[in-house]
């Protein structure tokens, strides 16, 4: 696996682990199991090994369904445009480790020998968990990203200041600048600079700023007509957000309009004295 994929898997599944919904669902279902004592579990086992049992059963299971399903929708996301199909994909592979947990668990617990069609049935049961449980991650994940958590895979914060009308993009420039299609409703204002963060790519806008999961040279495709320029190999600068260029020992860089520096690269130097003087 390549590691900017590794990353940004990672920080999808630090977004999932760290939700109290998810634990908490996780929690109940637990006990649901513990109480109800499904497979004979309930005749079987006393209440506290009932417990253990249901515990790490689960524990396994989740963290492979979630897993994969993270996994997938990292490796997929070039090819499949839906998150949630490339996530329930990930989810329907996993039916079968989990199937095979199962058993394996099942097996030691109980001190049998599972049959093939023991091991069938769990692989299937394993399938129908695996896509309960990858919908439960998709909720929890949205319902994360719609409070605006501070995150690796979603984060935005206002640039601060009133914002005036004339900030706001019209429905007519926004169809032309795909890029903001993809940002917050809140942070949709002219693009005026683009950074590169690990696999993602940090868009300002004179609405705010965000974090999204998009490649540096994919966000500046996604520019339409903004006028501005790329000025190092991890950034770009639209024209209105250029006040002026800083001169030192022979190198320079861009003073930007909220106070913040940009470093030029040797590539784009001879560009940027050119557009900007």
């Amino acid at each position: 696996m390549k590691r900017p994929c590794l990353q940004s898997t990672l920080r999808e599944l630090h977004l999932v682990v760290k939700a109290p919904r998810l634990w908490a669902t996780f929690a109940t279902v637990v006990l649901v199991f513990w109480v109800v004592g499904p497979y004979g579990t309930l005749e079987r086992l006393a209440a506290v090994p009932r417990l253990g049992f249901w515990l790490v059963l689960h524990a396994a299971t989740w963290a492979i369904a979630i897993t994969s399903a993270v996994l997938a929708n990292g490796l997929l996301r070039e090819r499949i445009a839906s998150g949630f199909a490339r996530m329930m994909l990930g989810a329907g592979v996993a039916g079968v480790p989990i199937g095979l947990v199962t058993s394996a668990m099942g097996a030691a617990t109980f001190s049998v020998t599972p049959t093939t069609g023991d091991i069938l049935a769990d692989i299937i049961t394993g399938f129908f968990l695996s896509q309960l449980f990858c919908v439960l991650t998709w909720m929890t994940t949205n319902a994360q990203a719609a409070q605006q958590l501070t995150d690796a895979s979603i984060v935005a914060s206002p640039l601060g200041g009133d914002q005036t009308p004339a900030d706001a993009v019209p429905e007519t420039e926004k169809g032309r600048v795909p890029l903001l299609l993809r940002l917050k409703p809140a942070n949709r204002g002219q693009p005026l600079r683009l950074t590169v963060s690990d696999h993602y790519t940090e868009v300002t806008t004179s609405a705010g700023r965000e974090l999204i999961l998009l490649r540096f040279a994919d966000a500046l495709g996604e520019l339409g007509p903004v006028p501005g320029l790329q000025v190092h190999r991890s950034h770009w600068v639209a024209d209105a957000h250029v006040a002026r260029i800083l001169r030192e020992n022979g190198r320079i860089a861009i003073l930007l309009n909220d106070g913040g520096e940009v470093p030029v690269s040797r590539t784009y130097a001879a560009a940027v004295r050119q557009r900007w003087g």
